[in-house]
């Protein structure tokens, strides 16, 4: 499931949404970020749980009365959903006509953006699929089974290639994104929202079932997002992979309408039940959506920041013997206010050659090369983005996917982690958990012992591997 998943269509509805929510938040407000690690303990407190929950009722008082563009009868949602797809297919396609005829790259100029990208959505993407874990225990009730099979396909079934998380952990590191800890709090919000569901599952079940229908429909975004990544030299299965299983005819938004229909009472209540799905559904407007995020990055600021941010460390590491416009490095490094100046000292003097290829830069040389003075102070990601700006306007040509900054190779996963090795702590908990299962008789209780496991903080685990592809096995029995 592809979050950050505000429909291109909705943009308006969005803004609306989010200009309430700002209304509402308040100095006590237990802010998304926090909350947002708080629930990725592997046994939240009974605190942080009813945090979430009063966290998740006023998102939920943010949207009430706010337009959605659902149907205003249950029983149009296929033919919605069918309409939806059929319009982004459509602008897909008007998208590639643009760009076979010449036309630049609509998100990423440059795959410093993208990479920014990648680290910007890591809250969303590394919880993918959470707000459905509440529903797993329900196993036992054929109404719950669309919902069960939808998030135990985004588990990968067990297997690490297939897991969500596990793929985009492995995307993170291939090209050192690892500062999605350090974002402000709106990024935040989603993976806050998507970890309380999961939490209140039984309470708020309609607004799972809302949250979900309007996760699982094909935004225009992902399309374009796989395409251009591919583009840059960045492997896009992670998204493409979301635009297969979540297709309208057999995949998981033809199942998030089938839930719908599954679970709509019959003795009356409906219009009720429906207006919370609206809710639900309309939760996915919260926080920041992907096109924001793309359109927030500015490469020049970006840099900036990277080299205010390794000044605190490398203020006292120079020597003095080198001056730039009449100061030394360490005096220039002494302030991250003074940052920007240098950088504009550097071009002066022709350290930096703006709209070049960065090669022709002696501070990209320093910087880049097993024998450069500065090797190993920028990791992948930070040197791609001073890479980019040094480039400036020769960027499209020096920068399709063919940098110099080489991304570290990451070993695949093996295709099933077993965690059934005797010794070593990493497989403590498999052992433990395969030994207590192996004393059950019942296979109902077997059940119920593995749903802890599949939760949004230990599914992506070898032990959490492991019980899902247990859980899987039996419920496809």
């Amino acid at each position: 499931m592809d979050r950050l998943r505000t429909s291109d269509i909705n943009d308006m509805d969005s803004a609306k949404i989010r200009s309430v929510v700002c209304k509402d938040e308040s100095p006590s407000q237990h802010d998304a970020r926090e909350l947002y690690f708080d629930l990725l303990n592997a046994k939240p407190e009974q605190t942080t749980l009813a945090q979430s929950r009063r966290f998740l009722s006023r998102q939920l008082t943010s949207v009430t009365g706010v337009p959605a563009d659902l149907p205003a009868d249950v029983n149009d949602l296929a033919h919605w959903m069918s309409a939806n797809t059929a319009a982004v297919g459509k602008q897909y396609r008007q998208y590639l006509d643009e760009r076979q005829n010449g036309g630049a790259r609509r998100y990423f100029p440059g795959k410093g953006h993208a990479l920014y990208f990648l680290n910007a959505v890591a809250p969303t993407k590394l919880v993918d699929g959470a707000w459905l874990y509440g529903v797993t225990s329900q196993w036992r009730d054929s109404r719950y089974s669309e919902l069960i099979r939808i998030y135990l396909e985004e588990l990968g079934d067990g297997e690490p290639e297939q897991n969500h998380v596990v793929m985009y952990k492995k995307l993170l590191a291939v090209h050192d994104c690892q500062q999605w800890e350090a974002l402000d709090e709106p990024y935040f919000m989603q993976g806050a929202i998507q970890l309380s569901l999961a939490q209140h599952a039984r309470e708020y079940l309609p607004e799972v079932i809302g949250f979900n229908l309007g996760y699982e429909q094909l935004p225009l975004h992902l399309l374009i997002c796989a395409y251009e990544l591919n583009e840059l030299g960045i492997d896009p299965y992670y998204f493409t992979l979301h635009v297969t299983i979540d297709n309208a005819a057999s995949g998981h938004a033809a199942r998030a309408v089938k839930s719908v229909t599954d679970a709509m009472p019959v003795a009356g209540g409906q219009d009720e039940f429906y207006q919370r799905i609206r809710n639900g559904y309309q939760l996915n407007s919260l926080g920041l959506g992907t096109n924001e995020i793309i359109a927030g990055f500015d490469l020049k600021q970006e840099m900036l920041g990277i080299l205010a941010a390794k000044a605190s460390v490398g203020a006292a590491l120079h020597s003095d013997y080198c001056r730039v416009a009449g100061k030394t490095v360490t005096q220039w490094l002494s302030s991250p206010g003074q940052i920007p100046d240098f950088v504009g000292a550097l071009e002066r003097i022709g350290w930096i050659r703006r709209h070049t290829h960065p090669e022709n830069s002696r501070f990209w040389n320093l910087i880049v090369g097993e024998k450069a003075p500065m090797f190993g102070v920028f990791n992948a990601y930070e040197k791609q983005v001073i890479h980019d700006w040094i480039a400036g306007e020769s960027l499209p040509e020096s920068l399709r996917g063919n940098s110099r900054v080489v991304p570290r190779r990451i070993q695949p996963c093996s295709s099933r982690l077993r965690a059934d090795r005797s010794g070593g702590d990493f497989d403590a908990d498999a052992l433990m958990l395969k030994e207590r299962l192996a004393s059950v008789v019942d296979p109902n209780i077997v059940m119920d012992l593995l749903v802890p496991w599949l939760s949004p903080t230990r599914h992506h685990t070898a032990v959490g591997l492991m019980a899902t592809r247990m859980f899987s096995k039996r419920m496809g029995a």
